[in-house]
């Protein structure tokens, strides 16, 4: 019999320090699992964060690795600086300055401009982004010396504000609440030219991605705690976590069984839209309800016993 330690289930938020890719952020996660003692365990993240960002990845570990993709849709929370007078290739310090400009918009300047890009709006990606142009993505073909050309993308930035600066008339930080797909250096690029400036990210953290907090996240040296013996079971969230938005639907065990053979109930009460079966406060099923009936949308195959 195996000695290892029963694979988790759930979510680590980790606080992403810069420099470090979310892939590399990834692959930390499966070390300190595997030199922790635990059973080889399906790691995910839930939404790439730039190696330059820093801030709050979460990680999905076991059946939370079925809800990564809903953190992809997630609505997500930004603090971000705009340095005015210089754009550079990559849209942050990592590139080459491309444009300069001698204009430093004033605070009541900057403060007038927001409201112009709050709500649905479109905006081109840059060039120095993971999106694919004819099958090779276009940081690839940017760094190859190729023009790189992309479609404006619609996306809602739900919340735009000045939270400090400008400092030295230079810079200016900004908190943004934006929907999935939104570009961060896009975003700073536009304003500083509806400015009449131009201007790149010097500082970008996510302090918010769908339910999880900056308080909710670890740092990298807590993280590497886990290769130590520090228990998991501290730093681990469960994997509802990643469903506060959606109602519990609760389940006897007639019930919890029917659905894990994916069969679907009928003359359900509740109205109608998504939930999370339970049974004794363990998630079963993501199910959908339409008029009555509930159909699995996504199933768990959690231990009926918390470990």
């Amino acid at each position: 019999m195996s000695d290892k330690k029963p694979a988790p289930h759930g979510w680590i938020i980790l606080d992403k320090p810069r420099e470090l890719g979310s892939t590399q952020a990834v692959g930390a996660v499966k070390r300190n699992l595997r030199e922790g003692g635990y059973a080889k365990t399906k790691v995910g993240h839930g939404g790439t964060l730039d190696p330059l960002a820093e801030g709050v990845l979460p990680i999905a570990l076991g059946e939370a690795t079925k809800l990564a993709g809903r953190m992809l849709d997630a609505s997500k929370i930004y603090d971000f600086t705009i340095r005015f007078g210089e754009q550079t290739d990559t849209l942050d310090t990592e590139g080459e300055v491309i444009e300069r400009s001698d204009v430093r918009p004033s605070l009541s300047e900057i403060e007038a401009v927001l409201p112009q890009f709050i709500g649905p709006i479109e905006q081109v990606p840059p060039a120095y982004s993971a999106l694919k142009v004819d099958g090779k993505r276009a940081y690839d073909r940017a760094r190859a010396g190729e023009e790189v050309e992309l479609a404006t993308r619609a996306v809602t930035i739900h919340a735009l504000t000045v939270t400090g600066g400008p400092h030295a008339r230079d810079e200016v930080t900004l908190s943004a609440h934006v929907s999935k797909g939104t570009y961060i250096r896009s975003l700073a690029r536009d304003i500083a030219h509806a400015l009449g400036s131009c201007g790149h990210v010097t500082y970008l953290r996510r302090t918010k991605a769908g339910p999880f907090l900056e308080a909710d996240a670890i740092s990298l040296d807590k993280l590497n705690e886990i290769a130590n013996g520090a228990q998991l079971s501290d730093l681990l969230l469960p994997l509802e976590a990643g469903l506060d938005d959606i109602p519990a639907l609760n389940l006897d065990q007639t019930d919890a069984q029917a659905v894990r053979q994916g069969r679907v109930l009928s003359g359900l009460p509740q109205p109608s839209g998504l939930y999370c079966a339970m049974l004794d406060k363990r998630p079963v099923a993501l199910m959908e309800i339409q008029d009555g009936t509930a159909k699995v949308v996504r199933g768990f195959n959690l231990p009926d016993v918390a470990e």
